[in-house]
């Protein structure tokens, strides 16, 4: 039996007490040396009081902006379907669980899953959609009790300068507050379906791929306009931003709800696009074609004869303003109820006559 080495273990164990002692004295001595270095913390007085406005604002809001995830069915190569995922923003309208978003935000999906506030995940219906103003009503599923629908305001008396906040989910980053003014008013927002919204509001508030279909709310927190679109080389937030006012929202949500759909004014014709007619030196809309059974055709109006390559009728007025082009007479149309009768100023050939025709629903 080998015997216990006690001079050696007494060794090794004042080493090992030396090595626990230095480190514990370079710790330490580090330690003081970053104590040494660390600032005082410098007492902060009260919140500036737009600080606690905007806080306030943003809390009282946040509860009804949720989150959009879309699945759309879509042709890879060879004619495969593929799933493609989309996300977007939007907010509480009602305590029945109708969500208001951006019609582009929806469009096509075959699953729509909307986010609440409080994390929870719900699968929602399409209810309606208004391309013309981009846009849509979902519903939830199942409508828990502590919804909390958004308080909606008036875009009719907004005026530029004015604090204005977005609420969304940019890039996948939910409950994203940005602010900013409003930058302008009466701006035209182009649609995917080639018509406008008028008085669309511009905010230099940060909007980003993700905050389509949030709310604009001003500094009482009301709802003021939808966020929709921005102008950007680079797809990012450039400080130019657009949002459809409120007074148009409140005025196709709830057609949405009720119907599936807003009325669409128009008179049944197809018309030639601009660049066409340009170059044949017309000014007006060149009705191309005329709808069997429409108002336009009840009215005696005419399309191109190709055949004899003869032009039909051509308009240059409504109710006595003088129409250039299809936004020119989309925009007038869209003022109107359908229903109501306006009065056309067209030239065919080298008559110029007027006529009246009555406003029917093309949607």
């Amino acid at each position: 039996m080998r015997l216990f080495n006690r001079p050696l273990f007494f060794i090794v164990l004042i080493l090992a007490v030396a090595a626990v002692y230095w480190s514990w004295t370079r710790y330490a001595g580090e330690s003081r040396r970053v104590e040494s270095y660390t600032r005082e913390i410098t007492p902060r007085g009260n919140l500036a009081d737009f600080e606690q406005t905007t806080i306030t604002i943003f809390n009282a809001a946040a509860p009804s902006v949720v989150y959009i995830f879309t699945e759309n069915a879509v042709s890879g190569f060879f004619g495969a379907r593929e799933v493609r995922q989309g996300a977007g923003s939007g907010f509480l309208w009602d305590r029945e669980g109708h969500v208001v978003t951006n019609y582009h935000v929806i469009e096509g999906a075959r699953r729509i899953q909307v986010r609440l506030d409080s994390g929870e995940a719900i699968d929602a219906t399409f209810v309606g959609g208004a391309p013309d103003y981009d846009l849509a009503v979902v519903r939830l599923r199942r409508i828990p009790a502590s919804i909390q629908p958004i308080p909606v305001g008036s875009s009719v008396n907004l005026q530029v300068g004015q604090t204005v906040l977005a609420i969304g989910n940019p890039f996948g980053l939910s409950r994203t507050l940005t602010t900013g003014v409003i930058s302008a008013l009466d701006r035209r927002l182009p649609t995917a379906t080639g018509r406008e919204v008028i008085g669309a509001i511009q905010t230099d508030a940060a909007i980003n791929p993700g905050n389509s279909g949030g709310p604009l709310i001003d500094s009482s927190g009301r709802l003021i306009g939808v966020n929709t679109a921005i102008i950007s080389g680079s797809g990012s937030s450039a400080g130019i931003g657009f949002a459809v006012p409120v007074d148009v929202v409140n005025k196709v949500v709830p057609q949405l709800i009720a119907k599936g759909k807003f009325p669409r004014p128009g008179i049944g014709i197809m018309v030639l696009d601009e660049e066409t007619t340009a170059s044949l030196g017309v000014v007006g809309i060149v009705i191309e074609r005329v709808a069997p059974g429409s108002e336009a055709e009840r009215a005696g109006l005419e399309g191109i004869d190709y055949r004899r390559r003869v032009l039909g009728d051509v308009i240059i007025a409504v109710n006595g303003v003088s129409t250039a082009s299809m936004e020119d007479f989309v925009r007038t149309l869209q003022t109107l109820e359908i229903g109501r009768t306006v009065r056309l100023k067209v030239q065919r050939g080298d008559q110029v006559r007027e006529v009246d025709v009555t406003l029917m629903d093309i949607s």
